[in-house]
């Protein structure tokens, strides 16, 4: 077992502090009774509710009472054994925190190591030692289980479905099976059997409507409180009208994406430039849903942090995450508020871009990167050259055709039939107007009237009462599109 193997060789190389995060605390304990066991070394087990016991072979302690459920006791007791051990240390979290006392007393066991060698095992969800500590430490990772483990938990499960219900097997099919496994990498094994119960259970088989749903609850599973959100609506390209280029692109790359082995490689990600309102991120929503993928909403504004370096962690974890769902499509949403060139930060920004950067250059999981911007000028230039992205598309204020095609869209999506409008009237007085202007003027013309008594005047009255986004700020929007015009590929 390759966990067994790396954390032995951690705790042979004498670290003082080993930090494992995780939930599978199980999981972790076993895999420390088997290297200590490996090692000859006795292993001791504590919590806040049990105090420290011991687990399996060694010298027996010597009980204290409730006096072993205080940090700070038992870190005495460790520093005062001559026996070296291996003490695990459960949700010591939050003891780390404003406790002088506690920190000192595992830098004295840590600068102790060279007389006696204890090794300081912190198991717990999400650990943050304090600097003082944090260069005598090293982080150890479960590994999480292969591709064939997760198909064999599915047929576990399925089997075992079958057998308390009377069935032979349940109903699924190989691709739907496929993609199932596809869709639970990144999780733990324990993770992977409840969601694939949820999966069985609601039905009696894996099909294609249990895919969304074990998304969704895999993306519960993985919460950034706000920093990453599940967008569960994706559009596909029957709601974005025009666009025809960024159309073809994407039809064309969509299998290569898929594949592992495609020659030309797998697509890594587009920067849609353009006018505010102008459609940008329905694009990017649909790009999820053409391809039917999970749409991931990274809001980096949300990664900042008051603490020096959690706004950097925030992001890791984020990219963390979205490796962890892929294959999806990863969308930051006017990336240049939170990734603009500058100094008034401490060089916050500068050392997200790093981060974004290395994982944007390096990454091996199918995540395909959709950024969106209005200004491409306060974005910093190695991250919008080629090789980053694969292409910049500029979406640009709609024509007469694709306004006609929009008045279409938002009067369907409304129940109205667009044969009782004259759409070409609406087009032709709305030139100038992005698709969100045009969607307001008819929401504004269905608030100011009947719906049965809602015509073409009604709209052309509030477009008319409009002054759209092209008019007010003319002269910024031609600077954009004069840069855009040699830069840029249409979309």
């Amino acid at each position: 077992m390759q966990d067994a193997h790396d954390l032995k060789l951690m705790l042979d190389s004498k670290v003082p502090l080993v930090v494992i995060e995780s939930h599978e605390e199980t999981k972790a304990i076993n895999l420390l009774q088997r290297v200590a066991r490996e090692t000859g070394r006795p292993l001791y087990h504590w919590s806040i509710t049990d105090g420290l016991t011991q687990l399996g072979f060694g010298p027996q302690l010597q009980p204290k009472g409730r006096q072993m459920e205080e940090p700070d006791a038992v870190l005495e007791h460790i520093k005062q054994q001559n026996t070296p051990g291996i003490y695990t240390l459960c949700d010591f979290h939050p003891f780390l925190t404003d406790q002088p006392r506690t920190i000192r007393l595992l830098k004295d066991i840590a600068l102790n190591q060279s007389r006696l060698p204890h090794t300081l095992v912190l198991l717990s969800h999400r650990l943050s030692l304090p600097e003082e500590v944090q260069r005598f430490s090293a982080s150890f990772q479960l590994s999480l289980p292969s591709d064939e483990r997760i198909l064999a938990i599915i047929r576990e499960e399925a089997r075992a479905y079958a057998e308390q219900h009377g069935q032979k097997r349940i109903k699924t099919d190989n691709t739907t099976l496929r993609r199932l496994m596809t869709n639970l990498q990144g999780l733990s094994a324990s993770d992977v059997r409840r969601l694939v119960r949820v999966a069985i259970w609601q039905d009696g088989a894996i099909t294609e409507e249990d895919l969304p749903v074990v998304n969704q609850a895999k993306f519960a599973l993985l919460d950034m409180n706000g920093v990453m959100s599940y967008e569960y609506e994706t559009a596909d390209f029957s709601q974005v009208a025009g666009l025809p280029n960024l159309k073809r692109w994407l039809q064309r790359r969509g299998e290569a994406f898929h594949s592992d082995d495609s020659g030309a490689g797998r697509p890594r990600g587009i920067l849609l430039l353009g006018v505010q309102g102008g459609g940008k991120s329905l694009a990017a929503k649909a790009v999820a849903g053409t391809w039917n993928l999970p749409l991931l909403r990274l809001d980096v504004g949300a990664l900042y942090n008051k603490y020096h370096g959690e706004t950097e962690r925030n992001l890791r974890e984020a990219l963390a995450m979205a490796d962890a769902m892929s294959p999806c499509v990863l969308w930051l949403d006017e990336i240049e508020k939170g990734l603009a060139q500058g100094n008034s930060d401490d060089g916050t920004s500068r050392r997200l871009l790093g981060t974004l950067l290395t994982w944007m250059a390096e990454r091996k999981k199918p995540v395909f990167f959709t950024a969106t911007s209005n200004d491409i000028s306060k974005l910093p230039p190695e991250l919008i050259r080629k090789g980053r992205v694969d292409e910049i598309f500029f979406v640009d204020l709609p024509d007469a055709d694709v306004r006609q095609h929009i008045v279409d869209i938002h009067l369907r999506k409304r129940n109205l039939d667009p044969v009782r409008f004259d759409t070409a009237a609406i087009s032709s007085a709305t030139e100038g107007f992005s698709g969100a202007e045009i969607e307001q003027a008819i929401v504004a013309a269905l608030y100011s009237n009947d719906r049965d008594a809602l015509n073409t005047d009604s709209i052309l009255t509030e477009v008319a009462n409009t002054s759209p986004l092209s008019v007010v700020m003319a002269e910024p929007l031609l600077q954009l599109r004069q840069w855009a015009a040699e830069r840029t590929v249409p979309a």
